[in-house]
């Protein structure tokens, strides 16, 4: 029986927090969120679920059926679901563009003295970006440094030339460029390649599935390219990640507080607010509040989270229910994984939405039209907003589960070879190589991606998390998956006593020995590397195994997992890190099963070009077997290569 014939109710989430609002709105049938809509929504169109629905153009919709097996121009199903697949790559990729575009804008103000409440923060950061480019650092000042590390990333978004785009080229092992020249997939830049992309998938033109797919890898690299961007900018102007320490859920809340939730991926506005707010307690007291508090959502939740120790309190599904707590006085918003319906809501939990970009408005909200050159001014006009908001509520029923759990974060790849050294100062990523050579542990995961609640909300996460660590795996962990980990008790030591293999268990006891005197709090169960761009940080750690073990990636025990993949900039992402060789486990089966070609690319013959291939699982247990399969398989190989290698004393081999 289809999902769409079940009986589905709206408690489709384990977040024990989201569960009482959940549970006190149905029984008092007054607010509709995301789960209700959801249940509203059932039956959903199966024809869109698997990639066979057209409308490129205005003949259709055509939808690929028994009687009708081509669409109206003679587009074949496997025709539709690939240009239905790379059209999703490119507006993820343009969608992650947008967020690294405004970093540079931002620091091209700040080079112009247009920005002066901005500075670069981490100078260390800004070298070694410079380095890593190939520009000369020697006797050069931040700002002549700065300026051309922009006129570099500004080439890699926009040149029409062939030469690779930096970005791409300085932090990927040469194998893996290699076999992008062999694949014909070197993008000349994003710009250029998301314009390709449109080009090639308009009515008419490309219906070859398999060069499509090429074409839709190709704008892959360039989503990797300019979410790298994005995060070294960041870091170059708010400082890179260290270990911070906070809480998470709905228990942050405090009633006596300005409560203000900071929600969406771009940190320019997001920062600022909350230093301004720790300057604004007297403004909060005279409203009769004891002062201001900022609180995270999504990815602009990550951000703030890793830099300041903001704390988490929720992830995307469940963004609306914080609202109805009664005691959240302005959202304020940026961009991308905003609900409209955070709206309908604030009306009635006397909520302030506050939208801050001229391209991202809900319509009846409040808007502040952020602006780098009165980046103070504005952020004081977001929190006088949420202080007004603060007098209307008094008087008004409070309830705020009493759920949070502790959080340890803050772990960029500076990070953890910081804590690395500790035990091996010359050759950090060796402590980790050393551990999966000896079978200490079975390998590296990365946890990535949204919320979606086809699956249960936090479950598929949570599970698979839970398991592969008890299966001695290391895992680090980025935006909303990030999220689901830090509300449910997965992001600090006392997780590691709970839920730790022995294998794991002995490496992070010998990561908390040897960093004793640096660490304020022992080490968590999971590393907390970032928002959503920040997946990049997670590939340089694959990067650097591979260069570690002087093998290409596709022979690294490295998967990635998306659980709750939702967004199509988590379609963007998979298949980056497909094509830069990574097996990739999504937990919500993509709208492509309507092509066994198209499928079939995806799930086997990638990985013979690639080396990376996607493994779709929606069952949690079930991808748990197929993970660990995945990190063996490469362990194994690892392991025969080497001592074939030692045995007729000649070169690791680098295929796969």
């Amino acid at each position: 029986m289809s999902e769409g014939k079940k009986k589905v109710d709206n408690r489709r989430t384990i977040d024990p927090a989201a569960l009482a609002v959940i549970d006190k709105n149905t029984a008092n049938g007054q607010i509709e969120t995301a789960y209700e809509r959801y249940v509203n929504m059932q039956p959903q169109c199966n024809f869109g679920r698997t990639g066979v629905c057209c409308r490129i153009c205005l003949q259709g919709p055509c939808r690929i059926t028994k009687k009708s097996s081509k669409g109206i121009c003679g587009a074949h199903g496997y025709t539709i679901v690939a240009r239905n697949l790379i059209r999703a790559i490119s507006g993820g990729t343009g969608a992650h563009a947008d967020h690294s575009r405004h970093m540079l804008y931002a620091l091209m103000e700040v080079l112009e003295g247009k920005a002066p409440d901005y500075s670069v923060e981490d100078s260390e950061k800004l070298k070694r970006v410079a380095g890593k480019l190939g520009l000369e650092v020697e006797g050069k000042e931040d700002n002549e440094l700065l300026e051309a590390v922009l006129q570099q990333a500004i080439s890699d978004f926009s040149k029409v030339t062939t030469e690779p785009c930096k970005w791409l080229e300085t932090n990927v092992v040469p194998e893996r460029m290699e076999v992008f020249d062999r694949c014909n997939i070197q993008p000349r830049s994003v710009h250029t390649t998301i314009a390709e992309t449109m080009g090639a998938t308009h009515m008419g033109v490309d219906a070859d599935p398999v060069n499509l797919i090429f074409q839709g890898l190709k704008t892959s690299l360039c989503d990797y390219i300019c979410m790298h961007i994005g995060t070294d900018l960041s870091d170059i102007l708010f400082g890179t990640p260290k270990p911070v320490y906070t809480e998470a859920n709905f228990g942050v809340i405090d009633p006596e507080m300005v409560n203000i939730a900071v929600h969406g991926h771009n940190p320019l506005l997001s920062e600022m607010i909350v230093r301004v707010a720790r300057d604004m307690k007297e403004e909060a007291e005279a409203a009769g509040a004891k002062g201001v508090k900022c609180m995270g959502i999504c990815c602009t939740g990550n951000e703030v989270l890793m830099r300041q120790g903001v704390p988490v309190l929720t992830n995307f599904l469940s963004q609306e229910l914080p609202m109805m707590t009664g005691a959240m006085d302005a959202m304020v918003v940026d961009v991308q994984c905003i609900m409209p319906g955070v709206k309908a809501v604030s009306e009635c939990s006397n909520t302030r939405i506050v939208t801050t970009m001229a391209h991202s408005k809900i319509p009846g909200s409040y808007h502040v039209d952020f602006s780098e050159e009165h980046a103070v001014a504005k952020a004081r006009e977001v929190v006088n907003l949420a202080i007004e908001a603060y007098k209307e509520r008094q008087g008004n029923e409070i309830d705020i589960p009493d759920v949070k759990n502790k959080v340890t974060a803050g772990f960029s790849l500076e990070a953890i070879e910081d804590v690395l050294s500790a035990v091996n100062a010359d050759e950090p990523i060796k402590v980790i190589t050393d551990a999966v050579d000896s079978g200490q542990l079975r390998g590296v995961a990365l946890f990535a991606g949204c919320n979606n609640l086809r699956v249960t909300h936090d479950n598929s996460q949570i599970t698979i998390m839970k398991e592969l660590a008890k299966n001695n795996v290391l895992m680090v962990a980025t935006g909303c998956a990030a999220g689901s980990a830090a509300k449910l008790g997965l992001l600090n030591a006392e997780a590691v006593e709970k839920y730790a293999g022995e294998g794991l268990k002995e490496f992070l006891d010998t990561l908390n020995e040897a960093n004793k005197d640096k660490l304020k709090e022992k080490l968590p169960l999971i590393f907390h590397m970032g928002s959503c761009v920040d997946n990049t940080r997670a590939y340089d750690l694959t990067t650097a195994l591979a260069r570690q073990w002087d093998v290409d990636v596709p022979k690294v025990p490295f998967v990635a997992s998306a659980p709750e993949a939702m967004s199509e900039k988590a379609v963007s992402i998979g298949s980056w890190c497909v094509t830069l060789g990574v097996p990739t486990h999504v937990g919500v089966v993509p709208e492509v099963t309507g092509s066994a070609l198209v499928d079939g690319v995806a799930l086997q013959i990638a990985e013979d070009v690639y080396g990376g291939y996607f493994m779709w699982e929606e069952d949690p247990e079930k991808a748990v077997e197929k993970i660990l399969a995945a990190l063996d398989e490469r362990a194994w190989k690892l392991k025969v290569h080497k001592q074939t290698a030692e045995k007729y004393e000649t070169e690791l081999s680098t295929g796969w």
